[in-house]
This record gives structure tokens, sequence and C-alpha cells, in this order.
């Protein structure tokens, strides 16, 4: 296994300049995802963040085949069909996952259909579905740099508004805030985040990238503005260690980061300052019989939704 004076080396090794652009990407895709992930765990969006990884897939197809931007034929793709889907699930007779399940896997097996057409098809789709650090061009650095910074800003300017929503969607909306656009615009921050983190970790475990150090901040923390500080965090690190582990042992990029990120979730949810398991265990052994009731209380508390924390982003 190499050290990590060895992986540096290889970073600054010109002959394996693939490299440290996969790091960057890599790093800073899963900085974006721990924020826009934020909004999804918090609102129980990870249904849609698995639906919107499909969709994309047949904007990539199309882009891979006309050799165009990938970040950008993925972007339009997802986009579309969150639209397709906002506008069919206005028909109450069907719910709304059921529409996303019809559109999203639709979209999919159209992606898979589109790049078979494409020379080079198994090599393709395996890039897609599982990602690649070989094949990244020098220009996506920039793409998924400046595409990543307009996210940001944008969950900046529009977070009390997302977290309004997620708080309550009627009393949202009674007050004038517009739920469908700010849902249509979560929607499509969540389909450009998957598309900039698809290169390098792939279609299939991207999701995770979105959802588990969210999830991972939500165990550590109460409070909103910490978990999308740790969100980030979490990705970031995940990425770098997980990309370090798989260079040195020859691992699957993506696989790697992923369990990387993982084990940190497992860790949070065993040993989180308060809401871990091992903790609420002691503190169960610690008080006496009589307190059973309070016991019962603090659990309901712990295992409670998120609406103190939302509230006191709303201060």
């Amino acid at each position: 296994m190499l050290s990590p004076i060895d992986f540096i080396q290889d970073l600054m090794n010109p002959d394996l300049r693939f490299l440290p652009k996969a790091l960057v990407i890599a790093v800073m895709s899963s900085i974006v995802c721990g924020v826009v992930g934020c909004y999804v765990v918090l609102r129980g969006m990870a249904f849609i963040g698995d639906a919107v990884a499909h969709a994309v897939f047949p904007g990539l197809a199309v882009a891979f085949v006309i050799q165009g931007n990938l970040v950008l034929g993925g972007a339009v793709a997802g986009v579309l069909t969150a639209i397709l889907v906002a506008v069919f699930s206005q028909n109450r007779r069907i719910k709304e996952d059921s529409i996303i399940g019809v559109f999203f896997v639709a979209a999919f097996a159209l992606g898979i259909v589109i790049i078979s057409r494409a020379p080079g098809y198994a090599g393709s789709l395996q890039q897609f579905l599982f990602g690649s650090i070989t094949g990244i061009p020098d220009e996506d650095i920039f793409t998924v740099a400046i595409t990543g910074l307009v996210l940001l800003i944008v969950a900046f300017l529009f977070h009390k508004e997302f977290v309004s929503v997620t708080l309550d969607r009627e009393m949202a909306r009674s007050t004038g805030i517009p739920v469908f656009a700010l849902d249509l615009v979560l929607y499509v921050m969540v389909a450009v985040a998957i598309v900039i983190s698809i290169q390098t970790i792939g279609n299939i475990l991207v999701l995770a990238l979105l959802i588990t150090p969210a999830a991972a901040a939500r165990l550590l923390t109460d409070r909103l503005a910490m978990m999308m500080l740790l969100g980030p965090i979490i990705g970031g690190g995940s990425a770098l260690v997980g990309l370090y582990l798989s260079w040195s042992l020859d691992l699957p990029v993506g696989g790697t980061i992923v369990l990387i990120a993982t084990l940190v979730f497992l860790l949070a949810w065993f040993l989180a300052p308060r809401h871990g398991l091992l903790i609420r265990y002691l503190r169960r052994r610690a008080r006496p019989i009589e307190g059973e009731d309070d016991e019962d209380h603090s659990d309901r508390g712990a295992l409670a939704p998120a609406t103190p924390v939302l509230e006191s982003a709303l201060r």
C-alpha cells in the first residue's frame, strides 16, 4: 500500500496528470453534493435523488455520442424530466412517487438505448455506470468548478425558502412562498449536483455521495448550519481518502469513496455525541429505573423530525 507521501508524489507526477484532475473533481463534487444533500435528507427526498440520477443518463449518453459537454447534456435531461414529473404530478389520481418511477426509469432506459448506438458501447456504459478517473478532460475541471459555485450561490440565496418549504409546505404556500417553483429549483440543483459527480463515482453510486455525508452530519448535530458545514466536510474527506485508498490498493474509485462515506455514517450512528447508539445505551444504563418514562420521552426526542433544527434556521 502506498504511503501518503507516495500518493502526493504521484499527484505531482506529470505522467499521471489524470490523478490530480480526478482528485479535484471528486472533492469539488463531493462538497457540492454535501450541501445539496442536506436539503434532500431533511425533506426525505432520497427517492427523488435516486430518480434524478437515472434521469440524467440519456443526456449524458447524447452528449457522449455527439462529443458534447457531459455536464450540460445531463443537466438538460434532468431538468426536462423534472418538469415532466412536476406537470404530470398535478393529476392527483396518481401519486407523485408513481410518476417519478415511470419517467425516471424510462429516462434511464432511453439512455441505455442511445449509448448502445455509440462505438465502444460496453466500455462507455461501464464508464457511465461506475465512473472513471482516467478520461476526465481538462475543461471539465472548470465546468465543475463554475457549476458547483453557482449551485452553492443558489443554495445560499434560497436557503430560508428551502427551509420554510421543508418545515411546512402548506404554511409556506399560505405565506406566498412559491412552493412549486422552489421544488423545481431544488430538483434542478439535485440533477446538476449529480451530473458533476457522475464522471468520478458513476451513475449507480452517485446517490450515496448526495445522501450519506448529509445523513452522517444529521446524526452529529441538531443545528442546520453545522449540518451544512459537516456534510461537505464529510463528503470531501471521503472523496480524498477514497481516492487515496483506491489508487493505493487498485480498487474502484466510486465504490471506495462510497464505502468510506458509509463508514463515517456508521461511526456517527454508533458514536455521535448526542444521538449515537452507544451514547443512548450508556445514558439508559446510568438512568435509575424510576426515570423510565423520562427515558422514553428522551428517545422519542432523539428520533423526532428535524423541526427544531429547521425552526432555528429561520430565526
